[in-house]
């Protein structure tokens, strides 16, 4: 096993963790995060109460709306209503990243690193895309089933970048681009579906197990979108057995599919490559270029390079 596969292996469970919380009403969560206030974990769960505000706010506007012109609900049921609302907006900020959020880390971020006389606090990872409705790829599972392994960057690179780069040199696509979209899918190796006897999936770019697919599968829970309307939704991902197993498979979905044929013909150029994967369809999410441009311009990017002296 790889030291990517013993990290992730080892690592608690997200629910195990003291810095955020899977319901709202966790007090002992909140005191948690006050002991560490400029700690990346105590930043990345105050980004996500932002947008969980932020989405209450949006339930509760669409229920006055629907409300209007029929006969009020009890004031039980519409207390009952609002503890829904509550948790579903927390579900869904621990699950997708909306942006606000993501803002509030980078700020939070730069204040704390300004605290601690200049050194940067880490970033959060990247909240994976939701999947594609196709039997072709999505992206990685966000929740349950998901690791939370206590690595950098710097240390994803180096684990996965190797095979990246000769997947990608023999594809004649940008290695970093492609680099860029394994960190989307894993949040840099943190979230992978695993399998029923509990091993990482090594599933880097998130690629769902469909009827014809005949090996390992890990199922775990991931949004999609349609309409531009998310829903959260438990698929099976395909397993591997090794990195260069995943990369592989990626490559040689992206060398056969037609519908990936613009992406890889202007593949050698990282912004092309993911202008033509976001209008390909391999993510529903609106956003998926986006996010993988951020990432490609990011600091957290450029610094994970250097550990393998690689060039932009």
């Amino acid at each position: 096993m790889s030291t990517l596969s013993k990290m992730i292996a080892t690592a608690p469970p997200p629910a195990a963790s003291t810095a955020g919380s899977n319901t709202y009403t966790d007090m002992n969560a909140l005191a948690a995060l006050k002991k560490n206030p400029n700690s990346p974990q105590a930043i990345h769960a105050v980004a996500q109460q932002i947008d969980a505000l932020f989405l209450q706010m949006m339930l509760k506007s669409m229920r006055d709306a629907s409300a209007e012109g029929s006969d009020q609900a009890s004031n039980e049921m519409s207390m009952y209503q609002d503890m829904f609302d509550k948790q579903v907006a927390l579900t869904l900020a621990q699950h997708q990243d909306l942006g606000l959020g993501a803002q509030l880390t980078r700020q939070l971020a730069a204040a704390a690193a300004a605290q601690t006389g200049g050194a940067q606090a880490p970033s959060p990872a990247p909240v994976a895309s939701p999947a594609p409705g196709t039997v072709d790829a999505d992206a990685s599972p966000a929740g349950a089933g998901a690791a939370g392994a206590a690595m950098d960057p710097g240390e994803f690179v180096a684990q996965v970048y190797p095979a990246i780069q000769r997947a990608a040199e023999a594809l004649g696509v940008s290695p970093l681009a492609m680099l860029a979209q394994a960190a989307l899918e894993t949040g840099w190796g943190k979230r992978m579906a695993r399998t029923a006897d509990g091993a990482p999936s090594l599933n880097l770019f998130g690629i769902k197990a469909d009827e014809n697919w005949t090996g390992a599968r890990a199922a775990a829970e991931t949004l999609e979108f349609t309409g531009g309307v998310a829903t959260q939704r438990r698929v099976a991902f395909r397993a591997y057995g090794s990195i260069e197993e995943s990369v592989a498979d990626f490559a040689r979905l992206l060398g056969t599919s037609p519908r990936y044929r613009d992406a890889v013909a202007r593949g050698a150029d990282a912004e092309a490559y993911v202008a033509g994967i976001g209008k390909s369809g391999y993510a529903t999410d609106p956003e998926y270029a986006n996010k993988l441009n951020d990432i490609l311009n990011s600091s957290s990017f450029r610094r994970a390079l250097k550990v393998k002296s690689i060039a932009l």
